[in-house]
């Protein structure tokens, strides 16, 4: 126990973003807009389906646990972005740490997750809608959602204990705002060869082939569109996927090019990277629920009601 008291710094220090120290107050205004809208938007949608009989169907359960992952990464990032950009209070506990790390890289996998079921869900409503009710039954929209939390368990829990198992004394100084993998294990004095194996296996089995699912899904539904005889029928059946792209879009576009940014933008400025991360991050629960309150004619008439409600 010593050893591990002595190789591993008691605390962490956060950074909001670099180069910018001096407008941290001015960015926290936008923060908490943002972060505002994220957490009312997502939890008026949720409110929506659980009061809404009209909404008690896959498409809906899917886009509510959509909201739920967005409202849960919000919350696991919201204490520390907080305290760094509006308190200037840039410390974090070792193990705090570790907890937070784990909390944003699950919730992210999740909402990969979600949102490969949900272009399942739009595969069968387009290719074999006489089916629809009776493939996606709650009973299998439940074990999907169980699927998706136990897959980014599993294959998330051995992060911790690879950054404990390494020796951290070049510094404790972390270049964002929130705990990340990548950003903690480049602290280490030791061999990251392992973990860096590791994060590449999980971002390519997980992330990598959610994308691929996702790409075939709607190669699959334009081919079953490029059938139908009526044009008007074409597009009333893509439009019912476009909230679904759109979303798929804010979440992977961010994440790709985190990903370009840092393994091939080494030389770029540390801000460029940080932003990146809190595009990322940041961006998706912020416009998930405008996507779908926009393009989903259904969730607006069903918030209009819900807010018509409570007025009376």
């Amino acid at each position: 126990m010593r050893l591990i008291n002595i190789t591993h710094p008691t605390y962490f220090l956060l950074t909001g973003i670099p180069g910018l120290e001096n407008s941290h107050s001015w960015l926290a205004g936008p923060l908490c807009v943002m972060y505002a809208v994220a957490l009312a938007g997502n939890t008026v949608i949720l409110q929506a389906v659980r009061l809404e009989s009209s909404l008690h169907e896959p498409m809906y359960y899917f886009l509510s646990m959509l909201s739920f992952s967005d409202v849960a990464m919000s919350m696991a990032t919201l204490p520390t972005v907080l305290r760094t950009f509006c308190l200037s209070a840039r410390h974090i506990a070792f193990d705090a740490c570790l907890i937070q790390m784990f909390l944003i890289h699950s919730f992210s996998m999740m909402e990969s997750g979600i949102l490969l079921a949900m272009s399942f869900d739009r595969y069968v409503a387009i290719c074999n809608p006489l089916r629809y009710s009776t493939v996606l039954t709650k009973e299998v929209i439940a074990g999907l959602g169980l699927a998706m939390t136990t897959r980014s368990f599993i294959t998330l829990f051995p992060l911790p204990f690879l950054i404990k198992r390494l020796p951290i004394c070049r510094s404790n100084v972390l270049s964002h705002s929130y705990c990340l993998h990548p950003d903690m294990m480049k602290l280490a004095c030791a061999d990251i060869t392992i973990n860096s194996i590791y994060g590449l296996f999980v971002l390519v089995s997980t992330f990598g082939m959610d994308m691929v699912f996702i790409f075939l899904s709607y190669v699959l539904i334009l081919h079953s569109v490029m059938t139908i005889a009526s044009q008007k029928e074409r597009i009333k059946a893509l439009n019912t996927c476009v909230s679904h792209i759109l979303a798929v879009l804010a979440f992977y576009v961010p994440m790709i090019g985190v990903s370009i940014v840092h393994r091939f933008g080494k030389h770029a400025p540390s801000y460029i990277h940080v932003l990146m991360s809190n595009i990322y991050l940041f961006v998706p629960p912020v416009l998930n629920p405008i996507i779908y309150s926009a393009k989903t004619k259904e969730i607006r008439r069903a918030i209009a009601r819900m807010f018509h409600r409570i007025k009376m």
